[in-house]
């Protein structure tokens, strides 16, 4: 699948309320959707790449050779998904953010995976 019809699929996850594809080595936001007046993917995404790049920082500090599957961010009334992507080397990232209330947590993981198995960039 290419960026619009993965960005599509995501949106289809129960309790989605926007998903973007970030470069989190320039912080730059490659595709977007969902969102809104109360949650600005562009600047979400900007922000985030900070967080992947702390806990690679950190992962390296304490010398664990290892990868990070996703990053969870827990709110009062959302959940919060980044999932770096393997097959972009780590310099991409799916970030997903969803209604607490409306949203599974393991079947979102869940498809955030497969939908990064299927992604074509």
């Amino acid at each position: 699948m290419n960026i619009e019809a993965t960005l599509k699929e995501a949106m289809t996850i129960d309790g989605a309320l926007g998903v973007s594809l970030v470069d989190y080595e320039s912080g730059m936001t490659l595709g977007a959707l969902g969102g809104g007046p109360h949650l600005d993917l562009e600047v979400a995404g900007a922000g985030n790449t900070e967080v992947v790049r702390a806990k690679q920082r950190t992962l390296k500090s304490i010398n664990v050779d290892d990868r990070i599957e996703d990053i969870l961010i827990t709110l009062g009334k959302q959940y919060h998904l980044i999932r770096p992507l393997a097959s972009a080397r780590g310099s991409l990232f799916l970030y997903l953010a969803l209604d607490r209330e409306r949203s599974n947590l393991a079947l979102a993981r869940h498809n955030l995976k497969r939908l990064e198995a299927s992604l074509e960039i």
